[in-house]
Order: structure tokens, then sequence, then C-alpha cells
């Protein structure tokens, strides 16, 4: 007969974990799936509601040339204060060691460079998918609606944005650029994103994040462009393993767009010309283009970053 193995008794090498090396959702039961999305809400109130209401007590309900000072210092300081702040505090729930459990390792130049490549013709293709949208046919109700709405969100964007000086420039770089590429990273591919893929996988932990970024933004007609960027953005972090790549690469982002306006080139503006002179052809041509460009700065990323092994991405950060 077959001999039968007993389990070792010897609890010699069995680590005897304490409840402070136990995560405060695990001691209690908690899934990381509830947990991200409570964490959602709490920003969203402090955010959107709680800072939205602030802002709009102190400076009005939309940017002027009167308070667009103000209105930055706001805008700025409500991300630190009612983004960043909450989700290292919430982070703490979720993990006993936050430097893994965020993926702060430092990435490598290579791997960042290509990324900013990647996201660079990414959002050429997405500009020219939005010319195509804005031409879908509506009831003329229904346009109308979708009009005001659009110049509404347009209006205070390019507000908010608009420069007419080097320093003034760089000032809102850091405002619309560098502060969010902090804030929103370590919320949505730091807590969000790493809570999705323990309680999920690891690739659909970044497909639902990246809907859920698109969503958060509430500018219904940029969410299938804001969506794609955030799926984006959670592949190179969880990829290389770094939450910088993602960092960089959305400052880089936001920060082009920032100097894209103080150039004065038009929202749909592409690399080969303005869209309302473009022929069709053109356009596709274009979104070809930059297509096979994205594709090849994928191959480089993915042949220069190693896939982290899930057992890793899943556990190591509550050791």
């Amino acid at each position: 007969m077959e001999e039968q193995i007993q389990p070792s008794t010897d609890t010699e090498f069995q680590p005897v974990l304490s409840l402070s090396q136990i995560p405060f959702i695990e001691r209690h039961g908690i899934s990381p799936i509830i947990f991200a999305v409570l964490s959602l809400i709490v920003v969203f109130i402090l955010y959107q509601i709680i800072g939205g209401i602030i802002s709009i007590l102190i400076f009005g309900l939309k940017p002027t040339i009167e308070n667009i000072f103000g209105y930055r210092i706001a805008t700025g300081l409500g991300q630190i204060i009612f983004i960043l702040v909450p989700t290292l505090v919430l982070i703490r729930f979720a993990s006993t060691n936050q430097q893994e459990f965020l993926r702060l390792k430092m990435p490598s130049v290579p791997g960042i460079l290509v990324s900013l490549v990647g996201i660079f013709s990414l959002q050429q293709m997405l500009q020219i998918y939005l010319i195509y949208q804005e031409r879908i046919p509506l009831p003329p109700e229904v346009q109308s609606i979708m009009e005001k709405f659009k110049e509404m969100f347009e209006a205070v964007y390019k507000q908010l944005v608009s420069t007419n000086s080097i320093p003034e420039l760089l000032w809102v770089i850091i405002i619309v650029a560098l502060i969010p590429a902090i804030a929103e990273e370590f919320l949505f591919r730091g807590l969000v994103q790493r809570s999705f893929e323990k309680g999920l996988t690891p690739m659909r932990g970044v497909i639902a994040t990246g809907l859920i970024f698109g969503a958060y933004h509430m500018n219904p007609f940029s969410f299938i462009p804001l969506a794609v960027i955030g799926i984006y953005l959670g592949f190179l972090t969880m990829r290389s393993g770094s939450i910088w790549v993602s960092v960089v690469t959305h400052f880089f982002n936001n920060a082009f767009a920032c100097l894209a306006l103080y150039l004065n080139l038009k929202d749909d503006y592409v690399v080969f010309g303005d869209s309302e002179s473009m022929s069709t052809g053109s356009l596709v041509f274009t979104f070809w283009f930059f297509g096979v460009v994205f594709l090849i700065s994928m191959f480089y990323f993915l042949k220069i970053t190693k896939p982290i092994q899930q057992t890793e991405t899943l556990e190591s950060f509550d050791q």
C-alpha cells in the first residue's frame, strides 16, 4: 500500500503573525473589492462634494479671470487634501507594507521612455476617435443638450489651463499635471487597482480600475478616452511593478495638454494637422500610423519589463 504522509506538527518553521502584521481588512474579513469601492466613495465625497462646495463658496461656480489664481490653488490643495492624504490613510488599512502595496520601487529609464511614446501615440489616436464620436448623429434635442454640456466642460477646463506666459504655464503644469499625476495614480493605480487585483485577477483589476477612472472624472464626452488611458496606465503599473511609471506617464500626458493650449493648438489637434482641414483618408492614415507606433512601443515595453508573478503581486505586500 502507498504510504500516507502525515502533515508535520513541527511549528518551528511556521511563522506566527501578530495582529499588527495582518492588514485591518483581513483581520475583519473585509473583501478587497468592497474596501476599494468604499474607499472610492469616501474620496468622492471628500473631493467632489466637500471640496467642490468649499471651492464654490469661496470662488464661485466657475473660474473667471478675477478668481483664476485662487481657483487653481483650490484645485491643487483639493487634490492633496481630499485625494492624496485620504488615500495614504486608507492604504494603511489594506496592507502592513505600504511601500510594496503601492509598488514604490524605482522603474527603469528605458521603460519610462517607451511608456511616454505609448501615451503620446495613444493620445493622438484617441483625439481622432473623439472627432468621429462628435459626428455620430443624434436627435436635435439631445444634440442641443450635449453641446451645451460640452461647451460648459470645455469652458471650465480652458479657463483653468490656459496660460499667457512661461511662468504661468509652469505654475499650471504643477497644478494640472504634477499634483494630479501623483494623487490620482496613488488612488487608482495604487489603492484601488491593487485591491481589485487581490479580489479579482491582475488584468481584471486593471480593466475595472480603468473604467472607474474614466467615470470618476464625470465627463461623459471623454469617458472612453479616459477609460482607455486608465487601462493603459494600470497595465504599465502592473507589468513594470512600479507605480512611478504611470505617475510619470500621467504627468507627461497632462503637461503636454497644457503645452498644447499654451501654443494655441485646438483640442482636436493631431500631429499631422488640424482635423477640420484633414480629409477622412488623412485621419484614417494618422490613426493607423500612431496605432503602429503604439504597438511597437508596447512590444518594447513588454520586452524591457518582466512579468510580475501573481503570487508576488497578491501576497508579498501583506508579509
